[in-house]
């Protein structure tokens, strides 16, 4: 199967702001979005992109209280057979003349090709009872727990 992905915009980071600018033809597609507290940014790992990085299947101890090993389906990196990440980001605001949207925060680089963006739904995308593994947690149990959590002290890449 040949995939063609047409991507909506690009991530912008600009003087401590996080923006989705999208290409002027998907400006139409926001219709109703404004209306969401959060949505998903579906974005591509562009700058590790690679024959090698898709064909790995697994990584070398990626996360320091971690085990000595882990599938990269087990990760969140971009080590993985399609590069693509999602980030569930707070929605600011809407600039139709710029066709761009403003996110609290966006963990992609600058000029990152973002693939798609989707609505939260708690009733889809929030699960209440969920399992970990005992290495991860303690991490945050939200997403508004992650800002002031060392995200840099849990990984090795």
């Amino acid at each position: 199967m040949d995939a063609v992905f047409q991507p909506v915009g690009r991530a912008i980071a600009q003087d401590g702001r996080y923006f989705i600018e999208l290409e002027r033809r998907w400006l139409d597609a926001t219709l109703g979005l404004a209306e969401y507290s959060h949505i998903q940014v579906l974005w591509w790992f562009h700058l590790t992109d690679s024959e090698e990085a898709r064909t790995c299947l697994v990584i070398d101890k990626p996360y320091r209280n971690g085990p000595d090993r882990v599938g990269v389906l087990a990760t969140r990196g971009p080590v993985r057979p399609n590069p693509i990440a999602v980030t569930v980001c707070e929605l600011i605001a809407i600039d139709e003349a710029r066709a761009r949207i403003e996110v609290a925060y966006l963990d992609a680089e600058d000029g990152t090709p973002v693939l798609d963006i989707k609505p939260y739904h708690p009733s889809s995308d929030r699960i209440r009872d969920v399992r970990m593994p005992a290495w991860c947690a303690h991490w945050p149990g939200c997403y508004e727990e992650s800002g002031a959590f060392d995200w840099a002290g849990e990984f090795n890449f």
